[in-house]
């Protein structure tokens, strides 16, 4: 059974009053900045981001480097920009050296945490329960997480992309409850589309989004299925960003490197 044990907090309750002020599911155009931006650089960047980023069906997400959280919260006062951390712990404290806690982000103005991004699976081993642990940590802060899930290009050629998602989706969502599950963000991100330059098409991209969208269906109900945000990530750029996003299972997009320019505006902007 699904999240039988769980109980909503005060600010996870908050979350899903916001969430259900709405029957249509708005856009989210995050950026994930990756090991990049100097705390002074983050704050010129947003200097020049700020004017291009006015949307108002769209929230736009930034998630920076801990050590740029604090400048680029400041630096976003007064605006509708929301604020991501790139990784958390599962612990609330104690001797984890290098690790940031949920208290922390939450204390410093964090709203969104991404979690299970292919890099953190790939080059520092973090396995789906890992993320599953991170991701009920969030919810007891009032995070909102943004999980990312993806296949590899050999999967893909095997035929084995929707096995290797849906695993990812179940065990990341394991004991997540449905009224949580309509708050959280899922980022499917194309392992070979990261950084290549080459994107999945609308069409692949819609495809496996509309089936994430159903197996969040099987797992809770139809209505949480619809309330989900299913973001796509890989090679977005301000070309192929309004293709995308006209796809009907696709709400918006986690940008690497093109949240890291000026043509990031165009991607929020993108009719």
């Amino acid at each position: 059974m699904i999240g039988k044990n769980l109980t909503f907090g005060k600010s996870e309750e908050k979350l899903l009053r916001e969430k259900d002020r709405s029957m249509t599911r708005n856009k989210i155009i995050a950026g994930n900045w990756k090991m990049n931006m100097t705390p002074s650089e983050a704050v010129t960047l947003l200097e020049t981001l700020k004017p291009l980023l006015h949307n108002d069906e769209v929230e736009v997400v930034f998630g920076v480097p801990a050590i740029d959280i604090i400048p680029v919260v400041e630096a976003c006062k007064g605006t509708n920009i929301k604020i991501a951390a790139e990784n958390m712990y599962f612990e609330e404290k104690g001797a984890y050296t290098g690790e940031i806690s949920p208290g922390m982000l939450v204390d410093a103005g964090v709203r969104y945490v991404i979690l299970g991004h292919s890099e953190r699976r790939t080059y520092f081993h973090e396995t789906d329960e890992d993320i599953n642990k991170k991701v009920l940590k969030a919810f007891e802060h009032g995070l909102i997480p943004i999980m990312c899930c993806g296949e590899s290009l050999k999967q893909r050629k095997q035929g084995i992309t929707m096995d290797w998602i849906r695993q990812q989706v179940k065990v990341g969502l394991q004991n997540v409850t449905a009224d949580q599950a309509k708050i959280a963000v899922i980022a499917y991100e194309p392992i070979w589309a990261i950084g290549t330059g080459i994107a999945a098409t609308n069409v692949q991209a819609e495809e496996i989004c509309k089936e994430i969208r159903e197996c969040i269906a099987e797992m809770y109900d139809t209505n949480t299925a619809q309330k989900i945000h299913i973001l796509y990530g890989g090679s977005v750029n301000a070309d192929n960003a309004a293709g995308l996003f006209i796809m009907e299972d696709i709400d918006g997009c986690l940008a690497g490197g093109a949240s890291l320019k000026q043509d990031f505006g165009k991607i929020v902007n993108y009719k």
